[in-house]
């Protein structure tokens, strides 16, 4: 199976390339802080250096953000100097920003409103005057203003994509050689999700479809990743051409069940009569490869502030969410009613591989508390700690049942999951994976008390645009984590 450079939920991604750097963003809809950034010197070894937007300043999530709103589809280039950042946020108060910052690490400027840019996946480019244009989904166009948010005119209609394809969006304008190429997605970021390209002698056009086109798709195949698309070009340490894309792995019977959300890849890209070829998705470039460190599997919360690759649902205050309360403990003070509430405190990292193991440590002598495998506010699956019993709950749609209960000893206690991907279909329905809860014992061993069906939790019964994340919440007064620890078992 193809891998994804960087697995789990980390969609629409945008790379751009800094002398042998290379950076990439991706969205982060109802997650905080959002919009996390990658580096990279291979296009293949990625490592989180940040989160670009960290601070209510901002990035202004409410309770009445729903999920798979919040953050969509941001464009990161690098321009005299500087780094540039556009994005839309698909919230109250929202609409599409402009952030600025010297080091993509951080920290990243507050937004420049762009009030008069309407629309979704907003992309910048300059040209040879200077002039910025930003394109948007649709395919339309403005000339704007970066330093005050203004724009010049009305926006212009570019191109609309090739026939018959609905959602003309993510749009990406190069100008490569003698060309300026509008790089687009259509199809729907599901099944039939694919990549085309038009070019033309400016970055207004008039733009020529490639007669190719759609240049990337994997609709009505048996490849292993699908709805590919969302794409954005880079050149490679060696001066050949690439593409990053989303795409997911379904797995299961019918229709196939996608539960890591969209993540990135990586594909080849070689020019034929000055139009872009797409090759088959790899990880294999022709050059040396340069990983960077690995992020340990265990996090013991000794630091003042979580890693970056912790995330929390719409906001992360330290009143609720803390490492200084308890030293060596990761502390949560409950606000909300637990996890069908959008208010709730957690902390969680995005499952990242087909089979994997978390577990952690929780000390619940003042609350209510536990470790979920989140998708939304009503599909999610947790093992609790209440009142002296663990219990592991479920929530489907307007479902929601007590699947185990067993007696809690005294004291914290090791509370852990085990994903298991399906390698065998008992019939057509089969889900992708297996998701047991259970309790280590003091010997050492793991008691399972229920073990689920992953497809409820998957894009395809929630619907939406994330995937699974599995952490720590609180539902009921303060409750303290001691350690986290999350395995890959692919």
């Amino acid at each position: 199976m193809t891998t994804p450079v960087i697995p789990g939920m980390h969609p629409d991604p945008s790379v751009c390339r800094v002398g042998e750097d290379y950076y990439l963003v991706c969205s982060s809809f109802e997650y905080f802080p959002g919009i996390p950034v990658f580096h990279s010197r291979d296009l293949v070894n990625w490592t989180q250096i940040g989160n670009a937007l960290e601070r209510t300043s901002q990035l202004l999530l409410t309770a009445e953000t729903p999920s798979s709103a919040g953050i969509y589809a941001p464009t990161l280039r690098h321009h005299d100097g500087r780094f540039w950042l556009i994005v839309t946020s698909v919230s109250h108060g929202g609409g599409n920003m402009v952030f600025t910052a010297t080091d993509p690490a951080g920290p990243w400027s507050d937004p420049i409103p762009l009030p008069e840019v309407h629309g979704i996946d907003p992309d910048l480019a300059w040209d040879d005057d200077g002039n910025c244009w930003c394109t948007m989904a649709g395919v339309h166009q403005y000339r704007i203003d970066l330093a005050t948010g203004e724009t010049f005119g009305e926006s212009q209609r570019l191109w609309s994509g090739t026939e018959r394809a609905k959602a003309p969006e993510a749009p990406h304008l190069y100008r490569i050689g003698d060309h300026w190429y509008l790089l687009i997605a259509e199809g729907g970021t599901e099944r039939g999700h694919c990549v085309s390209v038009a070019r033309g002698p400016s970055p207004n056009g008039p733009f020529e479809p490639c007669p190719a086109n759609p240049i990337l798709t994997h609709r009505s195949t048996y490849e292993p990743v699908q709805n590919t698309g969302h794409a954005d070009l880079v050149q490679g340490p060696d001066g050949s051409w690439w593409m990053v894309l989303l795409g997911v792995r379904p797995g299961g019977g019918t229709p196939g069940w996608h539960v890591l959300g969209r993540e990135t890849f990586l594909a080849p890209v070689s020019w034929v009569d000055d139009w872009p070829v797409v090759g088959p998705l790899t990880v294999t470039p022709p050059w040396p490869l340069q990983p960077g460190p690995a992020e340990p599997s265990r996090d013991d919360f000794d630091d003042n502030a979580l890693r970056p690759s912790w995330v929390s649902l719409r906001d992360r205050s330290a009143q609720h969410c803390t490492t200084k309360d308890r030293a060596g403990w990761l502390t949560l003070h409950a606000r909300g009613a637990g996890l069908d509430d959008p208010a709730v405190v957690f902390a969680g990292r995005r499952q990242q591989h087909l089979s994997c193991r978390a577990r952690t440590l929780v000390d619940p002598a003042e609350g209510t508390g536990g470790l979920a495998v989140r998708f939304d506010e009503e599909h999610h699956y947790e093992i609790e700690v209440a009142s002296g019993e663990v219990n592991v709950l479920a929530r489907i749609g307007p479902l929601r049942t007590v699947v185990a209960s067993r007696p809690a000893s005294d004291g914290p206690l090791v509370l852990g999951v085990q994903v298991d991907e399906a390698k065998e279909l008992r019939d057509a329905r089969s889900g992708p994976d297996t998701i047991s809860f259970g309790v280590e014992e003091p010997d050492g061993t793991f008691t399972v008390l229920a073990a689920l069906d992953g497809k409820y939790l998957s894009t395809e019964v929630a619907g939406g645009f994330t995937g699974r994340v599995i952490g720590m919440y609180a539902a009921s007064g303060t409750v303290h984590f001691d350690w986290f620890d999350y395995e890959p078992l692919d």
